[in-house]
């Protein structure tokens, strides 16, 4: 919601204010929280008014922020159409912590050291000047930010007019990583119909998740490498081993036989919290026994 004053911004600018307010890939909704700013008169990107928005006000907040915990920008969608920016950046290669970052000049043209941008509706600043003190950041797995509270001021252009302002987020604690844990059966079938080499196991995930079993079976027999590569779907759900069962098909023209084998296992899937790949790898020796739907045997 905007308060007292609205900055005049060109028809030319305004046209592209659509595409400029779309949140980035991977923000994440602000659930609770806020942004609030003002100018003294002179301040360019104010104009000397006083601007509040906030979910509980019907305007949409976004929080994005880097794996390395280095960065963490807020994008404001207000519902009467305004939109706003505000990156607050540590110094390189530093996690943004409690403290104070003084010397901060504009993201993301900062250099080693720390950056500051509060820009919107068609304004912005070529250069600037700045300080701001992070109060409190709670970080969750991969750029989560589930608390954030920080006041900054911004000075355009290096000018004596400023720009001050808060920001408060409370977010619900981070949803669980995906974890997944893949097992490999102590046997296996060695198919004299196909030649195939049939294996199997289960696999564990602690969300709910699509996971790919694949792998590759490799047998040595009279001094010949036998391998073969597999791949199958699981629906995979938490609190439970969920079996997987693949079929290998060699290579090369000798088929598997009964004897020891090498299984390598690799379960993938996409972290559907946190839209990153996710995998985990074992190896196993297992014993192929002849057989295809039915009993296994050594003969």
């Amino acid at each position: 919601m905007r308060v007292l004053q609205r900055v005049v911004v060109f028809a030319g600018v305004a046209a592209g204010c659509a595409l400029l307010a779309v949140a980035p890939a991977g923000a994440q909704p602000v659930t609770s929280g806020s942004l609030v700013f003002s100018g003294d008169p002179g301040d360019y990107i104010t104009g000397g008014g006083s601007y509040k928005y906030s979910p509980a006000n019907g305007d949409e907040l976004t929080v994005n922020a880097g794996e390395n915990r280095n960065y963490v920008g807020v994008r404001v969608n207000g519902v009467q159409g305004d939109w706003w920016y505000l990156d607050l950046a540590a110094p390189k290669g530093q996690e943004l912590t409690a403290r104070t970052y003084e010397g901060a000049t504009r993201y993301p043209f900062q250099g080693a050291g720390p950056g500051l941008s509060l820009s919107g509706n068609g304004r912005g600043c070529n250069e600037l000047s700045g300080t701001f003190t992070v109060q409190n950041v709670k970080w969750g797995p991969h750029g989560y930010v589930e608390k954030l509270d920080a006041t900054y001021e911004q000075h355009c252009e290096h000018w004596d007019a400023a720009l001050r302002g808060e920001v408060h987020i409370a977010n619900a604690p981070a949803p669980a990583e995906l974890a997944l844990g893949p097992a490999i059966n102590d046997e296996g079938k060695a198919n004299p119909v196909n030649g195939k080499a049939v294996v199997s196991g289960t696999v564990t995930c602690s969300v709910p998740v699509s996971a790919t079993v694949a792998g590759t079976v490799t047998q040595v027999k009279n001094n010949v490498i036998i391998k073969g590569n597999y791949s199958t779907q699981v629906a995979c759900k938490p609190g439970e081993n969920v079996p997987w069962t693949a079929s290998a098909e060699p290579a090369g023209t000798t088929p598997f036989q009964r004897g020891k084998a090498e299984v390598y296992t690799r379960a993938s899937a996409q972290d559907p919290n946190y839209n990153v790949p996710v995998s985990k790898e074992t190896t196993k020796v297992v014993q192929l026994r002849r057989g295809t739907t039915g009993a296994l045997t050594d003969e």
